[in-house]
This record gives structure tokens, sequence and C-alpha cells, in this order.
């Protein structure tokens, strides 16, 4: 029922070129590794979920949206969830798009972790979303494969990634298909995603397909109170909480 489902959401190339990755994959991997779906995922929380922000600070951020520029919305909106976030919850900040680059490959690995994931990081997390502006390009694949290569490195039990973009990957790379990749070997990341003011089809199908591969939400915000709603939901705050935080 997920494929089918996943395969109804996506357009028909996409649906051709999903249904061979699926038969081609499948057999190469299934004796080695027991096939598993995000209905079957079984985590070890034993240590406590980890969870990476990963945010959008590319050039699109600085549109305006109801008067206000994104990106602050997005910091107006981390500023009031982040303090309900409890202090031994291990948290951590990726940023990508916030530096242009002299070539197009320098733009497209412009991704940087600002706060390694550990307790009582808050604080940190605020000073450093206020030092960042947004600039460049959407390199949300390699953002992604760097989280999972080194910022969750050295952590057991569950990683729980919340992206947050107003855009498709702009830099020649698929997070769709990137996270069918990793499903393959890697059973403990979930991704969260939330598309802040996407309006293309494309990137909402990428979006939306890099989230449900992985077991996790997706989450379509086109107002400040849908963006808070959404940041709530993925985080797990309460919903009293949630009442005092969304306009």
């Amino acid at each position: 029922m997920y494929i089918i489902f996943l395969l109804f959401k996506i357009s028909l190339m996409k649906r051709i070129i999903l249904i061979l990755i699926i038969l081609i994959s499948i057999p190469a991997f299934a004796s080695e590794y027991s096939v598993h779906t995000p209905e079957t995922y079984n985590y070890n929380s034993e240590d406590g979920e980890k969870t990476l922000f990963i945010l959008d600070f590319s050039n699109s951020m600085s549109e305006y949206l109801d008067g206000e520029r994104k990106v602050d919305l997005m910091l107006d909106t981390m500023k009031k969830i982040l303090p309900r976030i409890s202090p031994e919850s291990f948290i951590g900040l990726r940023v990508y798009g916030h530096r242009m680059g002299f070539t197009p490959y320098e733009a497209c690995r412009a991704s940087s972790l600002k706060v390694p994931i550990s307790r009582a990081s808050v604080n940190n997390i605020q000073s450093a979303l206020e030092d960042t502006e947004p600039r460049g390009m959407t390199p949300i694949t390699f953002s992604l494969k760097e989280a999972v290569k080194k910022d969750f490195m050295g952590f057991s039990g569950r990683k729980h990634i919340i992206l947050l973009t107003d855009g498709g990957e702009n830099c020649d790379e698929s997070p769709c298909k990137w996270v069918m990749e990793l499903v393959k070997y890697r059973k403990d990341i979930v991704i969260d995603v939330i598309a802040f003011n996407v309006t293309e089809e494309d990137d909402l199908d990428q979006l939306e397909c890099t989230s449900l591969v992985t077991g996790g939400k997706f989450y379509s915000a086109n107002t400040a109170a849908e963006l808070a709603r959404s940041l709530n939901k993925s985080i797990n705050v309460k919903k009293n909480v949630e009442a005092k935080i969304i306009p």
C-alpha cells in the first residue's frame, strides 16, 4: 500500500523511474539485508532521540511573504519554539545556502553544522540563527549527506532530521533518490520535511518523497501560522504550547 500511495503522488515519469529503481534494488540487497519499510522500522530509542534542524538560508528566503521576509518568519517561529524544548533533549543545527562561493560547486557545498547535537544547546542555536543571513543556493541533498555521515556520528538510537526549505534542490542532485538508497542500509534515520511556501509541483514531489521514504512526515506551510504548526508537530511540542505560539 505504501508503494502504491507514493507512486500515485508523483508524476508519470517519476513513477516509471521509481518502479525501475525498486525492481532493480530489491533483489540486490534482499539477501544481505532484511527488507524493511517505514511501517516495520524498529528504532532503538534507549539513548533518546537525536534531533537535527536543517534550515534553509538560500537567497530565496529573502523574499517577502505577507509583508515579511520568509527568513524572518522562520527565525521568529524558531525563537518561540526552541525554549519549549527540554534541556535534556539532544538537538543540533545545520544550515545551508548561507554563503555564495566563487563557483557553482562551492555554492552547492554551502552547508555548515552550526551547533553540534548535544543537550542544553538551545541558546547556542538561537545565537547561531541570529548571525546567519540568506545568500546562496539550495544544496538539500549535500546537507542530508553531511548530516548522516558526520553530524550523527557516534550516536546510537533514532536520528531525527527536521528539514525546512522554501524550494527544491537546485544543485543537480535528488534528495528523493538519495534517501531511497539510504534506507537500504540505514533504518535509524527519519526525515520530516517542511515545505515553506513551495509552489512547484516537481519540488513538492521530491520533498514529499524524501520524508515518506524514511518514514517521516511531510508538511506544506504557506503562512507563519502553518509554519509554526508544522514545526510543533515535528518536534512533538504539547498542544497547549502550540496554542500559545500560533496566531
